[in-house]
């Protein structure tokens, strides 16, 4: 019985062997794939407004009142809509907020974040489904799914979708 036992444990070593080389190979594509994104229109996009948006005096002030006003929001949040401040507080969160968006370098930056974003989900599904067709991929949900959505929100409750 010595001997089938080491046929045995040698054949299981075989197949451990295998499975890291494969899985190396498949980490090595992964890195190719990786570095291709990298080089691709869409991140070089990207990065070009992120640091255009880093660098903009404008953008910085915009944001700097912008976390101003959601901390100022977060505090009468504590105490819902019935602090005294709430509303005017949500207000200035959302003028700052607009005010951001309406800056170039910030929109032109969600543009190129959106792409990527795109870019990565599309690359996610087409590896997931030469796996499975039954693979699930996260993310890129155009509607919401919570609870008033109609779909199944995740919440819990056993009463959604």
């Amino acid at each position: 019985m010595a001997v089938a036992e080491y046929r045995d444990s040698a054949a299981h070593l075989t197949e451990d062997a295998y499975a890291s080389l494969d899985m190396a190979s498949l980490l090595l594509k992964a890195y190719e794939l990786g570095d291709m994104v990298n080089l691709s229109a869409e991140v070089a996009e990207y990065a070009y407004w992120k640091k255009a948006v880093n660098e903009s005096a404008e953008a910085k002030k915009l944001q700097a009142a912008f976390l101003k006003a959601k901390e100022q929001f977060a505090d009468c949040e504590r105490f819902g809509r019935f602090h005294p401040d709430f509303h005017e507080a949500r207000g200035k969160v959302k003028e700052a907020e607009k005010a951001l968006g309406e800056l170039e370098e910030v929109r032109r930056f969600k543009l190129a974040e959106a792409a990527v974003d795109d870019m990565l989900h599309d690359m996610a599904t087409i590896i997931a489904e030469s796996v499975s067709h039954t693979i699930k991929v996260p993310g890129n949900e155009k509607g919401g799914g919570g609870c008033g959505s109609g779909g199944s929100c995740g919440c819990g409750s056993g009463g959604c979708g």
